[in-house]
């Protein structure tokens, strides 16, 4: 297989937390929760596949004081999908807090959203016709 990103590492303040939100609220999938030790390996998907997000745990102050800006606040995480309308109403109704009234881009509609540790992400959906 060529090489290709499997996975991202987000910094979360623990992992239940971000399991709750990821898997109950959004309908990501656990992909792994291994136990090592005092951490865990735990992985999730989104429903649609793509790259998985590493839930890991903060150690320490820098690591803590990173939880949510990671990128210096700029957008970190795109999350594509095939029904724009569906999923923001879908993540309205799970408590997500977008930024910003859904905008028409030429790669498509988007808005920006937060998860609860602070990490904005774009929902993309199909151009419009």
């Amino acid at each position: 297989m060529a090489p290709h990103i499997s996975a991202l590492a987000l910094v979360v303040p623990d992992y239940d937390s971000a399991i709750a939100f990821y898997v109950g609220k959004l309908g990501f999938r656990l992909t792994e929760d291994i136990p090592q030790g005092p951490k865990r390996w735990v992985t999730v998907e989104p429903p649609g596949g793509g790259a998985r997000l590493v839930l890991a745990k903060a150690e320490g102050d820098r690591q803590t004081a990173a939880i949510g800006n990671q990128t210096g606040g700029r957008v970190f995480l795109f999350l594509q999908t095939d029904d724009f309308a569906r999923d923001h109403a879908a993540f309205t109704a799970a408590g997500v807090v977008f930024e910003e009234a859904p905008r028409h881009e030429p790669y498509g509609t988007v808005a920006v959203w937060r998860d609860p540790f602070g990490n904005r992400w774009d929902l993309i959906g199909p151009v419009s016709a």
